[in-house]
Order: structure tokens, then sequence, then C-alpha cells
């Protein structure tokens, strides 16, 4: 199995194979998953918030296809020789040697496969030549990327906070705005009346495919607004780009916990039910970007950046991985 995500999400998710499970109590209500579970021996903060356990529990539900989200991954788990993770020591040792022991299978680390050091810009994307000549207008690190991903789907209400907290902030962004289907933003979700009229100049929202990486590359962005989805977070902190961290779904409160006051800081929202305000959104914003006390943040993220994108480091893992195939191919 190949686990495109990080070996502390498959810990929280806990054992699979009932002679493992049978030493702990069952986890049947979301206030389970609020704190740290049983299996884990060490300290640790990464555990679900109750709104985020709650829609936990939608991926225990059978869905269009008959079968639920974590049947699949424990099938999955289950029918594996070996297990391999999106991973790397130098983030999450103690997981790593955690995993074994709830799979009682192999947990090899593959690195976290990082972006290519290589100048990623496509001179071909007309999309990268418009937003790279708004982006050359703007100061050095003044400008915050804000990107929730294709699969998050907000409410009105906290679409409308998001928006407003942006504006109030008074920062230049570049928000890449897209639904769950793909569609431009604003057939489910409507921004503010006049949002765009009244930013116009300091930010732009950004309607079509956005070119990721080179946005997070380029000198004028000082701050990223991400949902926490574990590849976006490498492609972020391997710039040394400090992050706003707004979590949604499934393992990206988790991630969130992780980073949380190392690279930058989980956006404050209410435990019950998620919610938050505009003068939360505008002070996380500045904190994280300008203010004094942010430093630690803006630190981090270069000192974790050189972990990222040390490439021998990476390479290292994948070759380690291949040796252990070569070793055992037989057995597998």
């Amino acid at each position: 199995m190949f686990g495109g995500f990080n070996t502390y999400t498959a810990c929280a998710f806990g054992p699979t194979l009932p002679d493992v499970l049978s030493r702990y109590s069952p986890r049947t209500l979301p206030e389970h998953f609020t704190v740290p579970p049983e299996w884990v021996p060490f300290p640790s903060k990464l555990f679900f918030r109750l709104f985020e356990a709650k829609k936990l529990f939608d991926a225990l539900e059978h869905n269009a296809s008959g079968i639920s989200d974590w049947f699949r991954m424990k099938s999955t788990v289950e029918g594996s020789q070996v297990c391999l993770f999106r991973s790397c020591r130098e983030i999450e040792g103690d997981w790593l040697d955690l995993v074994p022991e709830l799979y009682h299978k192999p947990a090899i680390p593959v690195g976290l496969l990082p972006p290519s050091v290589q100048d990623t810009e496509d001179k071909e994307d007309s999309s990268w030549s418009i937003v790279c000549e708004w982006l050359d207008k703007r100061e050095r690190a003044t400008v915050v990327y804000v990107a929730l991903g294709s699969e998050i789907n907000p409410t009105q209400e906290e679409f409308t906070e998001l928006a407003l907290g942006l504006e109030l902030s008074g920062l230049p962004f570049f928000w890449a705005l897209r639904t769950p289907n793909g569609s431009a933003a604003g057939n489910s979700v409507k921004l503010p009346d006049e949002f765009e009229d009244r930013n116009k100049g300091r930010g732009l929202v950004w309607r079509t495919w956005a070119p990721q990486r080179q946005i997070l590359a380029h000198k004028a962005v000082g701050g990223f607004w991400t949902h926490c989805g574990w590849s976006s977070l490498i492609e972020g902190i391997h710039r040394g780009i400090p992050l706003i961290m707004f979590p949604f779904l499934y393992d990206q409160g988790l991630n969130a916990r992780l980073w949380d006051r190392k690279v930058g800081i989980e956006v404050p929202r209410n435990d019950e039910d998620g919610s938050f305000t505009k003068k939360e959104v505008a002070e996380s914003l500045n904190l994280v970007m300008v203010d004094e006390e942010g430093k630690a943040y803006r630190d981090g993220a270069k000192e974790y950046s050189a972990v990222i994108a040390d490439k021998d480091l990476h390479d290292r893992y994948m070759d380690k991985c291949v040796e252990y195939f070569e070793k055992n191919v037989h057995k597998v």
C-alpha cells in the first residue's frame, strides 16, 4: 500500500486488525476522537477537534458506491504486506515506529517527494504569464496566497467571513477560488456584494486553475492561507512560506496541529461547529505575515524549508525503499 499521507494520520485512525483493536476501548462517538488515542504511547496534540470529528464520521457511512471510505482504507491496509508513506523521520520519527505495532507490517517512508527545485515555469502557460505579471507589481513577501483546494465546500457564512476577513486584514491577496466540481466559485457560494470592486488593485480573485507551485515560488508571496492538505503543506513549506492554516476535512486538522506554532498558526475556530469571525481571519493573517510576534513562524518556515528542500535526503529515502523491495521481492 502507498499512502500519499503521513504516518501520524494512519496512527490517528488506528489499528485495523481485530487482535490489536481488542486491546483498546472502542471509539463510537465523535467525542472519542477529540483526545489522543489510547495506542499512542508518547505525548501528542495530534487529535481532532469536535467539529472535525463530526465530519469524520461521514467517512464511516456508506456512500453512493455502497461502501464507506473507512472500509476502503481498512481493506487496503489489511490486504497489503508493506505500507509506504509520504514521510520522513526528520518530521515524524516516533510515528513511523508506531505504525508497525498497529498494522503488524513494515512501514517504509519514501521521503516527502518535494517539488523539483528546478524552475517550474511553463513558458507556454498563459495562466502563469498573467498571474506572474500581477505578482511582479507587488513588493516582496507582502501577498497572501489563498487556496482551499477543490474538495472544500464551505457554507455561505464561512465563505463570507473569510472574504471579509481577508479584506479587513488590509493585505494584498491572490485568491485561487474553486468549487468542488471545478467550476468558478459563485455557483454554490457568493462573494460579498462589491467585494472585488472594493479590493480592486489590492487583491485578485482567480477563478480558473492556478499554477500553485509557481505562485508559492514568487518573491511577492509572503503567506499561504491553506486547507492543510498534505501536498499543499509540503509545497508551501518547501518554499519557506509561513502558513495560515484553515483545515476542513479528514487529515487536514491533524496536519494543522503538527505545524501549528512552528511555521504558522491555525485560525481560531469554535470547537463545536467550526465557526469563526472576520476579525479572527484578519488577526491571523497579520500575525503570521506582519506582526513582530509572527517572526518566529516566518523563521520556522525557512528552517523547515531546508529539510523539505534537501533533495539528497529524500532521494536516500527512495533509494532505501527500492532496496527494501529488491531484498524482499520474493516475499511480496
